[in-house]
């Protein structure tokens, strides 16, 4: 029996709907990456244990942008901003009270982030119009303990911004410190002239470039887990034994 015209229509167009509603097959958010918590020679327990006593988060984050606002009482500046998640995979929540600092490794000179209510608010119209991802700012954050997200389980990613400005526009090479993501700390010897031990606290690394006339920001992998030199007195410090080493490697200036 002779198919009826409009079947001869009907069957391709099917397929075709059946084509393009299947799922995609390349990640939808390319520019998220997520580090995981991983060991170093100068943590004082072994962070793979179930009983550490070191504990880390881990980090979800996108290349940072840059964005013009107009600041109150500061006029219209360009700011640096980085989007980034934090999820607990560990056996409690934390608190986590960040330190981000971006440091151009071309001069040497670094900038630690700022909260701007305003870039802030430009920032979420660009990431998140819909406000659903309540995106939190360095002290925001801290406000509440991070919650565990059970491996069996979505993830309960806590959304917030770091926002530098005053950056230097030729800057090509750059790194981004965050401290915050772990307990762990070290102390290690003086660093002359100075007479005091040097605290250093588990940090993670992010190294970025900038390419083209556009000033593209492209990370380079991998992250990495160090021990990075901090401010932090040793009466400060928490009751985790330190463990004495040699100074965490400087990054390539």
């Amino acid at each position: 029996m002779k198919r009826p015209w409009y079947l001869t229509l009907l069957v391709p167009l099917f397929g075709m709907g059946l084509a393009l509603s299947a799922p995609p097959t390349t990640n939808p958010n390319p520019n998220e990456r997520e580090v995981h918590p991983a060991a170093n020679v100068q943590d004082p327990d072994d962070i793979s244990s179930p009983d550490s006593k070191v504990w880390a988060l881990d980090f979800k984050f996108k290349d940072p942008r840059i964005l013009t606002v107009d600041v109150p009482g500061r006029g219209r500046k360009v700011c640096w901003y980085m989007w980034y998640q934090v999820i607990n995979r560990t056996k409690e929540p934390r608190t986590f009270i960040p330190e981000f600092e971006l440091v151009n490794l071309e001069k040497n000179v670094g900038r630690i982030d700022q909260v701007l209510p305003k870039v802030q608010d430009s920032i979420r119209q660009v990431e998140d119009p819909t406000d659903y991802l309540k995106i939190k700012n360095s002290v925001s954050i801290a406000a509440e303990p991070i919650p565990v997200s059970k491996a069996d389980a979505v993830p309960r990613a806590v959304t917030g911004v770091a926002i530098w400005d005053d950056v230097d526009p030729a800057m090509t090479r750059f790194s981004v410190f965050v401290s915050g993501l772990s307990n762990g700390w070290a102390v290690t010897d003086p660093i002359p002239p100075d007479t005091e031990p040097v605290v250093r606290r588990k940090t993670l690394q992010l190294n970025f470039k900038r390419l083209g006339d556009q000033g593209e920001i492209q990370f380079i992998a991998p992250a990495q887990w160090i021990y990075r030199g901090s401010n932090i007195k040793l009466p400060n410090l928490p009751g985790l034994k330190p463990k004495d080493d040699k100074p965490a490697p400087v990054p390539d200036k």
